[in-house]
């Protein structure tokens, strides 16, 4: 099913209806409806131009989520194929859910992790299946109303990935999600709630890829991730959506007394990507960590970075940004750490490295930076280089032609990077680091 191009008060309701969804929520669509109205795009980083009547808000080419790769339609299934998943699930996943357009269309997890009690579906499923679990989190830690993006999100979401941990329990494998937009001017508007329980563990995968079209589509997704006391929480993203895809997302997480979040985010392609992955550090001794790459070539914008707010005592944060600007690409860092009166002896340190390949690309380092209390002190450094002519030279000498010798430099430069992904991701990540350059 496919709705028409745009959107109304008579578009929300539409998708609402053929969710079956509680009352609640299509009272929550309806007002973040209202309040996308209202809002202007944000004030800061590139300017949007994006044209909402063009875009198609809901498309599902299945009626139903399925938990067998066999009863996958085949035109999906296919897609899929090509870039691996089944095998990727068989070899190292714990489970998997893969969302087509708008709807997820696959979900299935290890016998062993639903007998401890893990919960692992697509959201709109957790809605109907746990809505005590649901509500309780939903819209609790990004408001609908923060901006023009969150409110479209709230009004037409679909999809995405809803996962609680119970307390004390660890998964020696990660879990994994993959998004796909696959029409013309489509729009995907996922929406992933994660809770990890008290003393839990979760390494939670997620990629997302796109076909090139001469129109735009436009991704706008929210995550809001819940770790409890001594709980950790590892967020890995490989974005390589097409350079006609807006990749506007919200990302935050709040992480309670001496708990652990950490995202590794990597951002390779995109025409516009404005993502800033978020840690409200509450409880004491929390800990929040961001390891990023953002890579803009030609005609991409990369507006990235990450936030820190420390609300506790004795929390550390911790932001490595490794970009790659070439053939007139922009890739910018974006970033804001926060330590509040209250959150005596805490520490951040912060550290921006960009290579610039071209004189026709750009790069620059937005921080914003506050300190409210004595005991406690930010560290933040930022560099911007070409590629040393001299390490070139002496690659060159030892046998290797210039582009190997390039490739060589730009692998060294993001390793800190890539020894944090899975093995089969760093491959991936090789893989299209060379497609660029």
């Amino acid at each position: 099913m496919e709705l028409q191009k745009g959107l109304s008060e008579e578009t929300v309701l539409t998708i609402s209806k053929i969710k079956k969804e509680p009352d609640w929520m299509r009272d929550f669509r309806l007002k973040s409806y209202q309040a996308f109205k209202k809002m202007k795009n944000p004030n800061f980083g590139p300017d949007l131009h994006i044209n909402f009547d063009d875009i198609t808000y809901y498309k599902t080419s299945d009626d139903k989520v399925n938990h067998t790769w066999d009863d996958v339609p085949e035109d999906v299934k296919d897609t899929f194929n090509k870039i691996g998943l089944p095998e990727a699930e068989q070899k190292y996943l714990a489970g998997l859910g893969a969302q087509y357009d708008s709807e997820a269309i696959y979900h299935n997890m290890l016998k062993e992790l639903t007998d401890k009690g893990i919960i692992f579906c697509d959201t709109d499923t957790a809605l109907k299946q746990y809505p005590e679990l649901f509500q309780k989190y939903f819209n609790t830690l990004v408001s609908y109303d923060e901006n023009k993006y969150t409110a479209l999100n709230g009004c037409v979401w679909s999809g995405g990935s809803f996962i609680y941990v119970p307390p004390y329990t660890k998964l020696d494998r990660p879990l994994q999600s993959y998004f796909r937009i696959n029409t013309k001017d489509m729009g995907q508007f996922e929406r992933t709630l994660i809770i990890v329980d008290e003393g839990s563990e979760l390494h939670y995968m997620e990629g997302c890829t796109a076909p090139t079209y001469t129109t735009d589509s436009l991704h706008a997704a929210v995550v809001e991730i819940f770790v409890g006391k001594h709980a950790k929480c590892r967020y890995t993203t490989i974005q390589n959506w097409s350079n006609n895809v807006n990749n506007l997302v919200t990302k935050r997480a709040i992480v309670e007394e001496d708990g652990l979040m950490e995202w590794i985010d990597g951002n390779i392609g995109s025409k516009i990507n404005m993502k800033y992955p978020s840690c409200i550090l509450k409880g004491d001794y929390a800990k929040g960590n961001c390891i990023s790459i953002a890579v803009a070539t030609k005609n991409q914008i990369q507006d990235a970075g990450a936030r820190m707010i420390h609300l506790g005592r004795h929390t550390t944060s911790n932001i490595i940004s490794k970009s790659i600007a070439a053939n007139g690409g922009n890739a910018s860092y974006r970033g804001a750490v926060k330590i509040k009166k209250d959150a005596e002896y805490s520490k951040s340190i912060v550290k921006c490295d960009t290579i610039i390949l071209d004189e026709q690309s750009k790069s620059d380092t937005i921080p914003i930076n506050i300190v409210e209390n004595q005991t406690s002190d930010i560290n933040h450094e930022a560099t911007v280089a070409k590629i040393s002519q001299d390490k070139l030279f002496y690659l060159m000498s030892r046998g290797l032609n210039e582009e190997k010798a390039k490739e060589l430099i730009i692998m060294g430069f993001i390793d800190r990077f890539r020894e944090e992904l899975p093995m089969e991701y760093a491959v991936e990540l090789n893989a299209l680091l060379k497609h660029y350059f």
